[in-house]
Protein backbone atom coordinates (compact mmCIF):
# COMPACT_ATOMS: atom_id res chain seq x y z
CA UNK A 1 0.00 0.00 0.00
CA UNK A 2 2.78 2.10 1.10
CA UNK A 3 4.32 1.80 -2.09
CA UNK A 4 1.15 2.90 -4.20
CA UNK A 5 0.94 6.07 -1.92
CA UNK A 6 4.56 7.10 -2.59
CA UNK A 7 3.90 6.53 -6.57
CA UNK A 8 0.82 8.52 -6.62
CA UNK A 9 2.36 11.29 -4.83
CA UNK A 10 5.43 11.16 -7.26
CA UNK A 11 3.09 11.63 -10.03
CA UNK A 12 1.56 14.52 -8.39
CA UNK A 13 4.98 15.98 -7.32
CA UNK A 14 5.93 15.61 -11.94
CA UNK A 15 2.39 17.19 -12.51
CA UNK A 16 3.43 20.63 -9.87
CA UNK A 17 6.97 20.29 -11.29
CA UNK A 18 5.42 20.39 -15.28
CA UNK A 19 2.82 23.43 -14.44
CA UNK A 20 5.90 25.11 -12.75
CA UNK A 21 8.21 24.72 -15.74
CA UNK A 22 5.57 25.41 -18.22
CA UNK A 23 5.32 29.40 -19.23
CA UNK A 24 1.60 29.12 -20.64
CA UNK A 25 0.66 28.19 -17.19
CA UNK A 26 1.70 30.65 -15.19
CA UNK A 27 0.93 33.29 -18.03
CA UNK A 28 -2.84 32.03 -17.74
CA UNK A 29 -3.11 32.50 -14.17
CA UNK A 30 -1.71 36.37 -14.58
CA UNK A 31 2.14 35.42 -13.29
CA UNK A 32 3.62 36.68 -16.17
CA UNK A 33 0.48 38.49 -17.68
CA UNK A 34 0.12 42.36 -17.63
CA UNK A 35 -3.20 44.66 -18.06
CA UNK A 36 -2.51 45.42 -21.47
CA UNK A 37 -1.49 42.22 -22.75
CA UNK A 38 -4.39 41.34 -20.95
CA UNK A 39 -7.12 43.76 -23.30
CA UNK A 40 -5.30 42.64 -26.19
CA UNK A 41 -6.34 38.76 -25.82
CA UNK A 42 -9.86 39.59 -24.52
CA UNK A 43 -10.48 41.63 -27.62
CA UNK A 44 -13.18 40.26 -30.22
CA UNK A 45 -11.94 42.19 -32.98
CA UNK A 46 -10.61 39.97 -36.19
CA UNK A 47 -7.81 42.77 -36.74
CA UNK A 48 -5.74 43.77 -33.89
CA UNK A 49 -2.63 45.36 -33.20
CA UNK A 50 -0.16 46.36 -30.40
CA UNK A 51 2.42 49.68 -31.10
CA UNK A 52 4.92 48.87 -28.21
CA UNK A 53 8.59 50.26 -27.50
CA UNK A 54 10.95 47.17 -27.23
CA UNK A 55 10.70 45.12 -24.03
CA UNK A 56 7.29 46.66 -23.30
CA UNK A 57 5.80 42.99 -23.60
CA UNK A 58 4.38 42.89 -27.29
CA UNK A 59 5.83 39.93 -29.04
CA UNK A 60 4.37 38.10 -25.64
CA UNK A 61 1.00 38.62 -26.96
CA UNK A 62 1.49 37.16 -30.05
CA UNK A 63 3.07 34.42 -29.41
CA UNK A 64 1.12 33.29 -26.50
CA UNK A 65 -2.11 34.71 -28.67
CA UNK A 66 -0.96 31.73 -31.86
CA UNK A 67 -0.59 28.92 -29.23
CA UNK A 68 -3.98 29.12 -27.68
CA UNK A 69 -5.32 29.42 -30.84
CA UNK A 70 -3.19 26.57 -32.32
CA UNK A 71 -3.83 24.20 -29.01
CA UNK A 72 -7.90 25.30 -28.87
CA UNK A 73 -7.04 26.59 -25.04
CA UNK A 74 -8.17 30.41 -26.01
CA UNK A 75 -9.75 31.60 -22.53
CA UNK A 76 -11.61 34.30 -23.99
CA UNK A 77 -12.87 33.56 -27.77
CA UNK A 78 -14.41 30.24 -29.18
CA UNK A 79 -11.48 27.31 -30.09
CA UNK A 80 -11.27 24.91 -33.26
CA UNK A 81 -9.69 22.20 -33.95
CA UNK A 82 -6.73 21.62 -36.63
CA UNK A 83 -6.22 25.02 -36.64
CA UNK A 84 -3.49 26.74 -39.37
CA UNK A 85 -1.93 30.01 -38.47
CA UNK A 86 1.01 31.76 -39.91
CA UNK A 87 3.84 33.21 -38.26
CA UNK A 88 5.36 35.80 -40.50
CA UNK A 89 8.71 37.82 -39.05
CA UNK A 90 10.74 40.59 -41.44
CA UNK A 91 13.61 37.61 -42.17
CA UNK A 92 14.48 34.14 -41.23
CA UNK A 93 17.12 34.92 -38.81
CA UNK A 94 14.93 37.52 -37.36
CA UNK A 95 12.07 34.50 -37.12
CA UNK A 96 15.01 31.84 -35.33
CA UNK A 97 15.91 34.67 -32.46
CA UNK A 98 12.53 36.05 -31.57
CA UNK A 99 9.46 34.76 -33.25
CA UNK A 100 10.01 31.34 -33.32
CA UNK A 101 12.07 31.31 -29.91
CA UNK A 102 8.92 32.78 -28.16
CA UNK A 103 6.49 30.47 -29.52
CA UNK A 104 8.84 27.05 -28.44
CA UNK A 105 9.23 28.72 -25.21
CA UNK A 106 5.16 28.48 -24.88
CA UNK A 107 4.92 24.96 -25.77
CA UNK A 108 5.34 22.05 -23.81
CA UNK A 109 7.48 19.24 -25.69
CA UNK A 110 4.82 16.92 -25.28
CA UNK A 111 2.36 19.35 -27.39
CA UNK A 112 4.23 18.53 -30.51
CA UNK A 113 3.58 15.91 -33.05
CA UNK A 114 6.02 17.03 -35.64
CA UNK A 115 8.42 19.53 -37.15
CA UNK A 116 9.52 20.62 -40.35
CA UNK A 117 12.32 22.31 -40.83
CA UNK A 118 14.20 25.18 -43.51
CA UNK A 119 17.97 24.95 -42.13
CA UNK A 120 19.02 22.68 -38.99
CA UNK A 121 17.58 19.77 -36.58
CA UNK A 122 15.34 18.41 -34.72
CA UNK A 123 17.24 17.87 -31.77
CA UNK A 124 18.07 21.12 -31.77
CA UNK A 125 14.88 23.63 -32.43
CA UNK A 126 15.92 26.96 -31.12
CA UNK A 127 18.81 26.66 -33.78
CA UNK A 128 17.73 26.09 -36.62
CA UNK A 129 15.00 27.85 -38.78
CA UNK A 130 11.28 25.79 -38.59
CA UNK A 131 9.31 25.30 -41.79
CA UNK A 132 5.69 24.40 -39.49
CA UNK A 133 5.05 23.12 -35.87
CA UNK A 134 2.28 20.45 -36.00
CA UNK A 135 0.87 21.23 -32.36
CA UNK A 136 -1.59 18.73 -30.84
CA UNK A 137 -4.89 20.21 -30.43
CA UNK A 138 -6.86 19.22 -27.42
CA UNK A 139 -9.79 18.59 -29.52
CA UNK A 140 -7.85 15.76 -30.66
CA UNK A 141 -6.87 17.01 -34.31
CA UNK A 142 -3.81 18.70 -35.37
CA UNK A 143 -2.72 21.80 -35.39
CA UNK A 144 -0.21 24.03 -38.08
CA UNK A 145 1.96 26.96 -36.80
CA UNK A 146 4.19 27.70 -40.44
CA UNK A 147 6.90 30.51 -40.55
CA UNK A 148 6.96 32.97 -43.33
CA UNK A 149 9.51 35.61 -43.69
CA UNK A 150 8.71 38.77 -45.63
CA UNK A 151 12.22 38.80 -47.50
CA UNK A 152 10.38 35.95 -49.73
CA UNK A 153 7.93 38.18 -51.43
CA UNK A 154 4.45 38.34 -52.16
CA UNK A 155 4.19 35.29 -54.17
CA UNK A 156 4.77 32.67 -51.11
CA UNK A 157 1.92 34.02 -49.16
CA UNK A 158 -0.70 33.33 -52.00
CA UNK A 159 -2.54 29.79 -51.68
CA UNK A 160 -3.38 28.74 -48.49
CA UNK A 161 -6.64 29.44 -46.00
CA UNK A 162 -5.58 30.38 -42.76
CA UNK A 163 -7.44 31.03 -39.08
CA UNK A 164 -4.98 33.60 -38.13
CA UNK A 165 -1.90 35.57 -39.30
CA UNK A 166 0.79 36.90 -36.30
CA UNK A 167 3.30 39.64 -37.62
CA UNK A 168 5.84 39.85 -35.71
CA UNK A 169 6.84 43.56 -36.65
CA UNK A 170 5.21 45.90 -39.58
CA UNK A 171 5.28 43.46 -43.20
CA UNK A 172 5.32 45.47 -46.56
CA UNK A 173 2.11 46.33 -47.44
CA UNK A 174 1.60 43.91 -50.68
CA UNK A 175 2.02 41.29 -47.68
CA UNK A 176 -0.18 42.45 -45.47
CA UNK A 177 -2.72 42.68 -48.49
CA UNK A 178 -2.17 39.03 -49.40
CA UNK A 179 -2.55 37.98 -45.55
CA UNK A 180 -5.80 39.64 -45.19
CA UNK A 181 -7.12 37.34 -48.34
CA UNK A 182 -5.20 34.12 -46.92
CA UNK A 183 -7.95 34.32 -43.85
CA UNK A 184 -10.75 35.75 -45.65
CA UNK A 185 -12.69 32.54 -46.21
CA UNK A 186 -12.15 31.02 -42.48
CA UNK A 187 -13.46 34.01 -41.02
CA UNK A 188 -9.77 34.37 -39.44
CA UNK A 189 -8.22 36.76 -37.64
CA UNK A 190 -4.55 38.98 -37.87
CA UNK A 191 -2.54 40.63 -35.43
CA UNK A 192 0.47 42.49 -35.47
CA UNK A 193 2.88 43.19 -32.64
CA UNK A 194 5.31 46.22 -33.79
CA UNK A 195 7.18 49.08 -33.09
CA UNK A 196 6.95 52.03 -35.26
CA UNK A 197 10.44 52.72 -36.60
CA UNK A 198 9.54 53.15 -40.15
CA UNK A 199 7.62 56.98 -39.66
CA UNK A 200 3.90 57.16 -41.18
CA UNK A 201 3.46 54.16 -43.11
CA UNK A 202 0.35 51.94 -44.16
CA UNK A 203 0.13 50.47 -40.77
CA UNK A 204 -0.03 54.39 -39.52
CA UNK A 205 -3.02 55.04 -42.32
CA UNK A 206 -4.59 51.18 -42.14
CA UNK A 207 -4.39 50.85 -38.51
CA UNK A 208 -4.03 53.78 -36.20
CA UNK A 209 -5.72 56.58 -38.33
CA UNK A 210 -8.34 53.83 -39.58
CA UNK A 211 -9.25 55.67 -42.82
CA UNK A 212 -11.09 52.46 -43.85
CA UNK A 213 -13.33 52.80 -41.03
CA UNK A 214 -13.14 48.91 -40.63
CA UNK A 215 -15.19 48.28 -37.47
CA UNK A 216 -12.70 45.18 -36.50
CA UNK A 217 -9.87 47.57 -36.41
CA UNK A 218 -8.45 47.22 -32.55
CA UNK A 219 -4.80 48.64 -31.67
CA UNK A 220 -2.97 49.69 -28.30
CA UNK A 221 0.01 51.37 -27.31
CA UNK A 222 2.28 49.82 -24.73
CA UNK A 223 5.44 51.20 -23.22
CA UNK A 224 8.15 50.32 -20.14
CA UNK A 225 5.91 51.05 -17.41
CA UNK A 226 3.13 49.10 -18.61
CA UNK A 227 5.48 45.80 -18.04
CA UNK A 228 6.15 45.69 -14.49
CA UNK A 229 8.79 42.76 -14.74
CA UNK A 230 11.61 45.23 -16.56
CA UNK A 231 13.95 46.92 -13.39
CA UNK A 232 12.51 50.18 -12.70
CA UNK A 233 16.10 51.23 -12.12
CA UNK A 234 17.26 50.10 -15.75
CA UNK A 235 14.39 51.74 -17.48
CA UNK A 236 15.54 55.54 -15.61
CA UNK A 237 18.99 54.83 -16.81
CA UNK A 238 18.31 53.75 -20.18
CA UNK A 239 15.29 56.83 -20.32
CA UNK A 240 18.05 59.54 -19.35
CA UNK A 241 20.22 58.21 -22.64
CA UNK A 242 17.68 58.46 -25.51
CA UNK A 243 16.67 61.45 -27.37
CA UNK A 244 13.25 62.74 -27.25
CA UNK A 245 12.67 61.02 -30.81
CA UNK A 246 14.31 57.35 -29.83
CA UNK A 247 11.93 57.66 -26.32
CA UNK A 248 8.86 58.15 -28.60
CA UNK A 249 9.06 55.06 -30.72
CA UNK A 250 11.26 52.60 -28.61
CA UNK A 251 9.70 52.92 -25.28
CA UNK A 252 6.09 54.14 -25.64
CA UNK A 253 5.55 52.91 -29.49
CA UNK A 254 4.39 55.80 -31.13
CA UNK A 255 4.80 56.12 -34.72
CA UNK A 256 7.09 59.01 -35.71
CA UNK A 257 7.22 61.85 -37.71
CA UNK A 258 5.26 63.84 -35.61
CA UNK A 259 7.13 67.36 -35.52
CA UNK A 260 4.98 68.63 -38.29
CA UNK A 261 1.83 68.01 -36.07
CA UNK A 262 0.35 70.51 -34.50
CA UNK A 263 -1.26 69.14 -31.80
CA UNK A 264 2.19 67.32 -30.39
CA UNK A 265 0.68 66.88 -27.12
CA UNK A 266 -2.66 64.81 -27.72
CA UNK A 267 -1.85 61.45 -26.42
CA UNK A 268 -4.94 58.90 -27.28
CA UNK A 269 -4.01 56.95 -24.55
CA UNK A 270 -4.80 59.89 -21.61
CA UNK A 271 -7.18 61.91 -23.63
CA UNK A 272 -9.76 59.76 -24.95
CA UNK A 273 -11.36 57.58 -22.62
CA UNK A 274 -11.82 54.03 -22.33
CA UNK A 275 -15.67 53.72 -21.55
CA UNK A 276 -18.06 56.92 -21.57
CA UNK A 277 -18.55 58.29 -18.10
CA UNK A 278 -21.49 59.51 -16.58
CA UNK A 279 -22.37 63.51 -17.50
CA UNK A 280 -24.45 64.83 -14.91
CA UNK A 281 -26.94 67.47 -15.67
CA UNK A 282 -24.77 70.49 -14.44
CA UNK A 283 -21.59 69.83 -16.27
CA UNK A 284 -23.29 70.14 -19.46
CA UNK A 285 -21.74 73.29 -21.46
CA UNK A 286 -22.01 73.71 -24.69
CA UNK A 287 -22.45 72.50 -28.35
CA UNK A 288 -20.15 73.54 -31.25
CA UNK A 289 -21.00 73.86 -34.97
CA UNK A 290 -18.65 74.41 -37.64
CA UNK A 291 -20.94 73.83 -40.66
CA UNK A 292 -20.64 72.44 -44.43
CA UNK A 293 -22.87 71.63 -47.15
CA UNK A 294 -20.59 69.58 -49.51
CA UNK A 295 -18.09 69.63 -46.62
CA UNK A 296 -19.18 67.84 -43.79
CA UNK A 297 -20.78 69.62 -40.46
CA UNK A 298 -19.02 68.71 -37.20
CA UNK A 299 -20.51 69.11 -34.30
CA UNK A 300 -19.22 68.13 -30.52
CA UNK A 301 -20.87 68.07 -27.02
CA UNK A 302 -19.08 70.02 -24.54
CA UNK A 303 -19.20 69.46 -20.95
CA UNK A 304 -17.26 70.45 -17.88
CA UNK A 305 -16.64 69.29 -14.48
CA UNK A 306 -16.37 71.00 -10.99
CA UNK A 307 -12.96 70.97 -11.48
CA UNK A 308 -12.95 72.76 -14.81
CA UNK A 309 -11.85 69.52 -16.91
CA UNK A 310 -13.67 69.19 -20.09
CA UNK A 311 -15.60 66.16 -21.70
CA UNK A 312 -16.20 65.75 -25.30
CA UNK A 313 -19.41 63.97 -24.92
CA UNK A 314 -20.92 62.80 -28.76
CA UNK A 315 -20.14 63.86 -32.37
CA UNK A 316 -22.44 64.71 -35.39
CA UNK A 317 -20.02 64.32 -38.46
CA UNK A 318 -21.93 64.32 -42.42
CA UNK A 319 -21.31 65.58 -45.32
CA UNK A 320 -23.88 66.88 -48.50
CA UNK A 321 -26.98 67.70 -46.17
CA UNK A 322 -28.82 70.47 -45.35
CA UNK A 323 -29.71 72.37 -42.14
CA UNK A 324 -33.02 70.72 -41.49
CA UNK A 325 -31.02 66.97 -42.17
CA UNK A 326 -28.39 68.67 -39.66
CA UNK A 327 -30.79 70.17 -36.85
CA UNK A 328 -32.95 66.82 -36.68
CA UNK A 329 -29.46 64.85 -36.05
CA UNK A 330 -28.04 67.26 -33.37
CA UNK A 331 -31.85 67.07 -31.57
CA UNK A 332 -31.83 63.31 -31.83
CA UNK A 333 -28.68 63.11 -30.09
CA UNK A 334 -29.61 66.23 -27.90
CA UNK A 335 -32.28 63.92 -26.77
CA UNK A 336 -30.44 60.73 -25.69
CA UNK A 337 -28.00 62.73 -23.91
CA UNK A 338 -31.11 64.34 -22.29
CA UNK A 339 -29.49 67.70 -22.97
CA UNK A 340 -30.58 70.75 -21.36
CA UNK A 341 -32.52 73.69 -23.31
CA UNK A 342 -33.81 77.27 -22.37
CA UNK A 343 -36.50 76.42 -20.97
CA UNK A 344 -38.47 76.63 -24.60
CA UNK A 345 -37.43 73.43 -25.95
CA UNK A 346 -34.72 75.01 -27.76
CA UNK A 347 -30.79 74.30 -27.99
CA UNK A 348 -28.03 76.84 -27.82
CA UNK A 349 -24.95 76.34 -29.79
CA UNK A 350 -21.76 77.87 -30.76
CA UNK A 351 -21.34 78.03 -34.46
CA UNK A 352 -18.89 79.94 -36.88
CA UNK A 353 -19.22 83.43 -37.48
CA UNK A 354 -19.56 82.83 -41.71
CA UNK A 355 -22.94 81.00 -41.22
CA UNK A 356 -24.41 84.55 -40.86
CA UNK A 357 -23.40 85.36 -43.86
CA UNK A 358 -26.47 84.70 -46.88
CA UNK A 359 -25.69 82.78 -49.82
CA UNK A 360 -27.26 83.34 -53.51
CA UNK A 361 -29.19 79.78 -53.07
CA UNK A 362 -30.82 81.12 -49.86
CA UNK A 363 -32.26 84.44 -48.82
CA UNK A 364 -31.57 83.61 -45.19
CA UNK A 365 -28.25 82.93 -43.11
CA UNK A 366 -27.35 79.36 -42.25
CA UNK A 367 -27.64 80.82 -38.44
CA UNK A 368 -31.47 82.21 -39.25
CA UNK A 369 -32.24 78.70 -40.78
CA UNK A 370 -30.92 76.96 -37.81
CA UNK A 371 -32.83 79.17 -35.28
CA UNK A 372 -36.51 78.36 -37.92
CA UNK A 373 -35.45 74.74 -36.40
CA UNK A 374 -35.41 75.40 -32.66
CA UNK A 375 -31.45 75.74 -32.96
CA UNK A 376 -29.98 78.87 -31.55
CA UNK A 377 -26.68 79.10 -33.14
CA UNK A 378 -24.40 82.20 -31.97
CA UNK A 379 -21.92 82.96 -34.19
CA UNK A 380 -20.22 85.54 -31.92
CA UNK A 381 -16.91 83.27 -31.67
CA UNK A 382 -13.24 83.98 -31.45
CA UNK A 383 -12.08 83.02 -34.81
CA UNK A 384 -7.84 84.32 -34.03
CA UNK A 385 -6.26 80.81 -35.26
CA UNK A 386 -3.19 81.07 -33.37
CA UNK A 387 -4.50 81.58 -29.80
CA UNK A 388 -6.92 79.10 -30.60
CA UNK A 389 -4.34 76.48 -31.01
CA UNK A 390 -2.58 78.04 -28.24
CA UNK A 391 -5.34 77.30 -25.82
CA UNK A 392 -6.27 73.82 -27.10
CA UNK A 393 -2.79 73.10 -26.93
CA UNK A 394 -2.74 74.45 -22.90
CA UNK A 395 -6.15 71.97 -22.42
CA UNK A 396 -4.11 69.15 -23.82
CA UNK A 397 -0.89 69.47 -22.03
CA UNK A 398 -0.41 66.76 -19.72
CA UNK A 399 0.69 66.35 -16.22
CA UNK A 400 1.41 63.61 -13.89
CA UNK A 401 -0.67 61.69 -16.35
CA UNK A 402 -3.56 63.78 -16.21
CA UNK A 403 -4.82 66.32 -18.52
CA UNK A 404 -7.75 69.30 -18.67
CA UNK A 405 -9.44 67.56 -21.51
CA UNK A 406 -11.04 64.25 -21.96
CA UNK A 407 -12.95 63.04 -25.47
CA UNK A 408 -15.53 60.00 -25.84
CA UNK A 409 -14.30 57.25 -27.74
CA UNK A 410 -17.21 57.78 -29.59
CA UNK A 411 -15.66 60.92 -31.12
CA UNK A 412 -13.78 59.32 -33.94
CA UNK A 413 -13.84 62.24 -36.56
CA UNK A 414 -11.93 64.76 -33.67
CA UNK A 415 -9.73 61.98 -32.74
CA UNK A 416 -8.70 61.67 -36.49
CA UNK A 417 -8.07 64.58 -36.98
CA UNK A 418 -5.98 65.47 -34.09
CA UNK A 419 -3.54 62.63 -35.04
CA UNK A 420 -3.91 64.33 -38.46
CA UNK A 421 -3.38 68.34 -38.63
CA UNK A 422 -0.22 68.98 -39.46
CA UNK A 423 1.70 72.94 -39.72
CA UNK A 424 1.56 74.29 -43.56
CA UNK A 425 3.29 77.25 -44.92
CA UNK A 426 4.22 79.88 -42.20
CA UNK A 427 2.46 79.33 -39.35
CA UNK A 428 -1.06 78.25 -40.45
CA UNK A 429 -2.39 74.40 -40.28
CA UNK A 430 -2.67 72.88 -43.87
CA UNK A 431 -6.58 73.57 -44.17
CA UNK A 432 -7.20 70.23 -44.97
CA UNK A 433 -9.18 67.70 -42.82
CA UNK A 434 -9.83 70.05 -40.27
CA UNK A 435 -14.00 70.11 -39.77
CA UNK A 436 -14.20 68.91 -36.18
CA UNK A 437 -10.78 70.81 -35.18
CA UNK A 438 -12.06 73.70 -36.55
CA UNK A 439 -15.62 73.40 -34.42
CA UNK A 440 -12.68 71.76 -31.58
CA UNK A 441 -11.20 75.24 -31.40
Amino acid sequence: MQSVIQKIKAIENEEKRRKGDDRLSKYNVGEKVHLKQLAFHKCQKKNRWVFGGNRSGKTECGAVESVYMARGIHPYRENKDNVFGWVVSLSWQVQRDVAQNKILSYINPSWIEDVTMLSGKKESLKYGVIDQIRIKNVFGGISVIGFKSCDQGREKFQGSSLDFVWFDEEPPEDIYDECRMRVLDKCGDIFGTMTPLKGLTFIHDKIYLNTENNPEVWYEFMEWADNPYLNKNEVELLTKTLSDDQLSSRRYGRFKESSGLVYTEFDENIHVLKEPIHIPLDWQDTISIDPGLNNPLSAHWYAVDYDGNVYVVAEHFEAGKDVVYHSNKIKEICKRLNWKTDGQGRYHTLIDSAANQKTLASSKSVTELFYECGIIANPRVNKDMFSGIQRVKQYLKVNDNKSKIYIFPSCVNLIRELKTYRWGEGENPRKIDDHALDDFR
